[in-house]
């Protein structure tokens, strides 16, 4: 059944479909913090300043991370279970409706507190959706990959985080340029959210022309029974895995939604740069990031995960001193250096890390493992990390509290790699 299932469906049309449904579903999931840092503070907390409304915005923005680890659990239970394809497809489905209904979303002024708690709704079924999400599209590529390309294969799913991010920002850009500012108030900033429909009919499509995972088939096939329940399985057979995949995420998960969320609300609200200034440096960035992630995958699958993986944390950890002086000093050019060169070592982290948490756990719960490992940090990182760090600037008038943060964080996830084990060449069926 393996072999067939490989037969069915080439390796390049797996990793494509992995790589264009992540790329739509991460699309829909930073849509939402972009217009939270440029949009949602005006249309949804109009009675507070700036800076009060964006952190507003910002608690809205984080729930969809409390929403990640359940929707991890939940999609990780059946995906041991049932498949990883099945689950793809009703993460990819619950993503896009809930996406379409918040570019339906009358505002504040329309109908007083209830628009803030639709949107907070909304919110969370986008949350619970990516995070059964990221696991899946994972394992679809590494389970029918090679052990000896592993760390490339499993970094496009990678990759189309990159790709959601550029293509988000790059309409929301768009939209800003095309319009006036209250034009893109009044409605712009919806077809954005409303065009996730057509996306989401395109990635349905491409994801339904692949196979299930043969290792999963192979898995359920010796076994027989599938696990009853994979995340206590996860727990009580892989505490050390889940550790250690906290360890590598707490800095690149905290560096990441700096990068890309907080650093829009300091360059418009704090260095008084253009809307438009903040999305084409971000824009930038996520390009050049999308080919850094398999560049530094493809490494790892040369010298080794842990040694890439902590050169990009070591070396975030430092540049995250430098980033913000380049930031508010007022020239695009440094501004988009900041920006890029902080993206390209947090690729050195994010490019073998799919790789580097699917080789900690066996098959027969290696969905659910990969999904916590992933997952559950980022209720208390990537869902604090703007919340955070616009709370330090605020209470210090420095950016030098939110670079120390960032730079503890991303310290941590350096020395977690290097004192990982190495897992490079590991073969996933010999896992046990």
């Amino acid at each position: 059944m393996a072999e067939a299932a490989k037969e069915r469906t080439p390796l390049g049309r797996v990793v494509g479909a992995s790589l264009i449904g992540t790329t739509i579903e991460w699309y829909d999931f930073f849509l939402y913090g972009s217009a939270a840092a440029l949009v949602f503070n005006k249309l949804f907390f109009p009675s507070y300043d700036p800076l009060t409304g964006t952190l507003l915005s910002f608690a809205t923005y984080a729930l969809g991370f409390v929403a990640r680890p359940v929707g991890g659990i939940v999609f990780g239970h059946y995906g041991d279970r049932i498949g990883r394809k099945r689950l793809l497809m009703l993460s990819l489905i619950l993503m896009g409706v809930a996406t379409v209904l918040i570019g339906c979303l009358p505002t504040y002024a329309q109908i007083g507190i209830w628009a803030p708690i639709l949107l907070i709704l909304l919110r969370l079924v986008q949350g619970f959706a990516v995070g059964g999400e990221w696991g899946g599209a994972v394992l679809m590529a590494a389970e029918h990959g090679d052990a000896g390309r592993r760390g490339f294969w499993a970094s496009w799913p990678q990759a189309g985080v990159a790709a959601g991010s550029l293509l988000s920002a790059g309409i929301l850009a768009l939209m800003s340029q095309m319009q006036s500012e209250t034009d893109f108030l009044a409605w712009g900033w919806r077809v954005p959210f409303l065009l996730s429909a057509l996306l989401v009919v395109v990635g349905w499509y491409i994801r339904n022309r692949v196979s299930e995972s043969p290792m999963f088939e192979q898995a359920l096939d010796e076994s027989e029974i599938p696990p009853k329940l994979p995340a206590m399985d996860v727990f009580r057979e892989r505490p050390k895995a889940v550790l250690l995949g906290a360890g590598l995420r707490v800095g690149e998960n905290i560096s990441y939604y700096i990068l890309t969320v907080f650093t829009l609300t300091y360059l418009v609200d704090v260095a008084a740069e253009s809307r438009s200034t903040a999305l084409n440096a971000l824009l930038i960035g996520a390009a050049v990031q999308f080919f850094a992630i398999p560049l530094f995958a493809l490494l790892s699958d040369r010298i080794g995960r842990r040694w890439v993986y902590a050169f990009g944390g070591l070396g975030l950890a430092v540049w995250s001193f430098v980033m913000f002086g380049l930031l508010g000093s007022g020239d695009n050019s440094a501004i988009i250096l900041a920006i890029v060169i902080g993206l390209v070592l947090h690729s050195a982290m994010y490019g073998p890390q799919a790789a580097f948490i699917t080789e900690l756990f066996p098959t027969r719960i290696r969905y659910s493992g990969v999904s916590i490992a992933y997952q559950l940090t980022s209720i208390v990182a990537g869902s604090l990390a703007p919340i955070i760090a616009l709370s330090l600037y605020k209470a210090y008038d420095s950016a030098l509290p939110v670079a120390l943060y960032v730079g503890i964080a991303c310290a941590i996830s350096g020395i977690s790699a290097l004192l990982a084990r190495e897992t490079r060449g590991l073969r996933l069926d010999e896992i046990r």
